[in-house]
């Protein structure tokens, strides 16, 4: 058989009470309400495979993937073991899970399949199968979330599973397991007066919500960063079920999505969200990130760790870490002295300085190219190679990645790319580059208005055809 696709994608959340006690609160009824709503749906879709990414098994070393045929068990969950318990016995497709193991060995994945008796299953895997799948009718794999792997290697994953779906003809159903904004309260609440932790949590999880009701799960994927950091979840839970469930659809942007309860557990926003397969018609933003078929490896872990931790290191530490062509400097973390502005969103500098830094009314951005944050790769490829041969190079690709980032600074500044007053902007290539250049800029930074200099140059510290030196208003305080 080689029929098999994806037929539906669900974001479910992970804590205990909505198996547990749903009528000690509205919202918690109406999180309950909608895993009915979707365990329906996944029913009329005759689907035959439920397949669970779980962030409350997180793994260190490769992806587990649970391939006991039938785990049985009684789950306590470590914070809310007052609420009770919950008997489990499920059915998982062992053949499948040695399967997705060998398919992550052929594209470079170190993974390993686990079946031990007693071996726990986590909270999260637990609700969602025990909600989705309550019959036990369908058959399931749950796979672990890597604490250090990047969205290469969740990429990856993901691809492996589809190659197993593809080949057995299954009707799979993704399923991620995971909270919105993460932040609890740290004290025993009456459920009476449970609420989202703060505001800030509540408006990006909405804005989350927006885009997944609009079916542009890759739009929330490439936000993932930012989001992580404004409300300050978990790593392993903060991006990665996005990347995989992004992944598993293709990395489409134009899904089509339903969102069938948002509400908060204990301070953390749960969500209920079904993700259809059936295109929408909604979401034009192309899938910019690396396209990795084959995962060699390295992650680049120490920088990964710092670009997912929520808060900035007070020194200006060097990183050995070079841009992914292998040429051009090493890379920094920017300086946070008074009155900077960092974004980790943002590629990391080549030397000692800050992404920006506000002076009264204005922000002063330091130069700004297309490598992106993380990875460094760069869209459109690097000028050169590691010894400095000139390769092909798409100068469209440079330099919307450039105006990207430069959106993603002004944004955590608190700003946006409307904000732009001056640019100067520096070509590697006047001659060969300008035509492509000026054609993004009309289609974006030119409907802004701000100034203009655009210089021809000899190099840039890095392979990279294109930069921008930008002068924005400085947003105003509340």
């Amino acid at each position: 058989m080689s029929d098999g696709k994806l037929v539906g994608s669900y974001i479910v959340p992970v804590h205990p009470h909505t198996v547990l006690v749903p009528e000690q609160n509205e919202g918690w009824q109406r999180l309950r309400n909608a895993f009915d709503d979707a365990a329906q749906r996944i029913k009329d879709a005759d689907a035959d495979l439920l397949i669970i990414y779980s962030t409350t098994w997180p793994s260190i070393i490769g992806h587990q993937i649970q391939a006991n045929p039938n785990p049985e068990w009684v789950m306590v969950d470590d914070d809310f073991h007052d609420l009770g318990s919950i008997p489990y016995s499920f059915n998982i497709d062992e053949e499948f899970a040695h399967a997705w193991n060998d398919a992550n060995e052929k594209r470079g994945l170190k993974s390993r399949t686990v079946n031990y008796t007693g071996f726990p299953i986590d909270v999260g895997s637990v609700v969602a199968l025990k909600l989705l799948n309550p019959d036990n009718a369908i058959p399931s794999v749950i796979v672990s979330s890597n604490v250090y792997a990047n969205r290469a290697e969740t990429t990856v994953l993901a691809k492996s599973c589809l190659d197993v779906i593809k080949a057995t003809g299954r009707k799979a159903v993704a399923v991620t397991a995971m909270s919105l904004s993460n932040r609890m309260f740290t004290a025993p609440i009456e459920p009476k007066d449970d609420r989202i932790h703060s505001l800030k949590d509540d408006e990006w999880n909405r804005k989350i919500l927006e885009f997944l009701g609009e079916g542009r799960l890759e739009d929330v994927g490439q936000l993932s960063r930012t989001i992580h950091r404004q409300i300050r979840v978990q790593k392993v839970v903060a991006f990665k079920p996005m990347w995989w469930l992004s992944g598993m659809n293709e990395n489409r942007n134009n899904l089509t999505g339903d969102v069938l309860a948002y509400e908060a557990i204990h301070g953390a926003g749960g969500a209920v969200v079904h993700l259809d397969p059936k295109p929408s018609g909604a979401g034009d933003k192309e899938y910019d990130e690396d396209d990795v078929d084959f995962f060699h490896g390295e992650r680049n872990v120490l920088d990964a760790e710092n670009e997912n931790d929520s808060f900035e290191s007070d020194a200006p530490a060097q990183s050995a870490q070079t841009t992914s062509s292998g040429a051009g400097p090493a890379l920094w973390e920017p300086t946070t002295g008074e009155n900077s502005v960092n974004s980790q969103a943002a590629p990391k500098p080549v030397g000692m300085y800050p992404h920006a830094r506000r002076v009264g009314d204005l922000l002063y951005l330091s130069g700004v190219g297309p490598r992106q944050p993380g990875t460094n790769a760069i869209p459109g490829g690097p000028i050169t190679d590691a010894n400095g041969n000139p390769l092909e190079y798409d100068i469209k690709a440079q330099t919307h990645a450039v105006i990207d980032n430069i959106t993603r600074i002004l944004e955590e500044a608190g700003g946006s790319i409307d904000d732009v007053l001056d640019v100067t902007s520096f070509l590697v290539d006047m001659d060969r580059d300008f035509g492509g250049y000026n054609e993004v800029w009309a289609e974006t930074l030119g409907k802004v208005g701000p100034t203009r200099t655009t210089l021809a140059i000899r190099a840039l510290p890095t392979p990279i055809a294109v930069e921008m030196k930008v002068i924005a208003k400085a947003p105003t305080s509340d």
